[in-house]
């Protein structure tokens, strides 16, 4: 495992799923986290969990499509544990809904949160990272702004992470300069919590094994299989890596299945 001994890391959409599941392998490899969600008491039960010590986990509840909730988060890595040199650009929404269908208000939760939510974190850890003299960023972008998939209709959700993409592209060469790199994970279907915020529990255990076929290795995404990729890109042992998308995805993007 890298090791990110002394490393203070911040964790966006720290409370489930892949978030969660990179914050505890932070703190198991030696990092300070600061873990960010909406739900305050979803990320004490978190951060207790994977820190039960509790010296090295600090969270903030906030929207982070305001900008000021990842200002929030950056002045609590400072304050706690004295800067930042990762941020694992993480949080986000999805419902698949018609294009035909979508209102304007659904266009901009998922405009906000994705895009704009990571647009001004990745902001406000940089010039935290700056003051260190560098750092990495790594962004979870998705399959969906690759290719579009039919059995999920999400534009807006789609549209959202392409820009993403293109964030990581563009910050990767204004930030070189400053020995900070940004790379983003753009995975298949994980089984994360996320489907259970618009299907029954009972609806995710029909609807989501049926796609595992879908990917060429024959399963479904776990968080552990994001994690793993994300706390690579962060690690020293990507220091010659910036600017990439990294599709995680059980060979979905490598072509069609017969």
């Amino acid at each position: 495992m890298n090791s990110f001994s002394s490393k203070v890391a911040i964790v966006t959409g720290g409370g489930s799923g892949i978030g969660k599941e990179v914050a505890a392998r932070l703190v198991k490899a030696g990092a300070n986290v600061v873990i960010g969600g909406r739900d305050a008491a979803k990320l004490q039960r978190v951060a207790t969990e994977i820190d039960p010590s509790g010296d090295h986990v600090r969270f903030h509840a906030g929207d982070i499509a305001q900008p000021a909730t990842a200002a929030a988060l950056v002045d609590l890595a400072k304050q706690a544990f004295g800067g930042v040199d990762i941020l694992i650009n993480n949080a986000g929404v999805f419902r698949p809904k018609a294009f035909l269908d979508v209102e304007e208000a659904e266009y901009d939760w998922f405009l906000d949160t994705i895009l704009k939510g990571k647009f001004f974190m990745a902001q406000a850890a940089a010039k935290a990272m700056q003051l260190r003299g560098g750092g990495a960023i790594v962004q979870t972008g998705s399959l969906w702004a690759l290719q579009a998939i039919g059995a999920t209709p999400s534009a807006a959700y789609s549209a959202a992470n392409a820009g993403v993409h293109a964030l990581t592209r563009n910050l990767a060469i204004e930030l070189a300069a400053s020995n900070i790199r940004i790379n983003t994970v753009a995975p298949g279907v994980v089984e994360t919590p996320v489907y259970n915020t618009f299907m029954s529990e009972d609806q995710v255990k029909a609807t989501l094994p049926a796609f595992n076929a879908f990917h060429p290795l024959g399963r479904n995404g776990q968080p552990a299989d994001v994690a793993e990729a994300i706390l690579f890109l962060a690690s020293t042992n990507a220091s010659w890596i910036t600017g990439t998308v990294l599709s995680v995805d059980g060979g979905v993007m490598a072509g069609r299945q017969a």
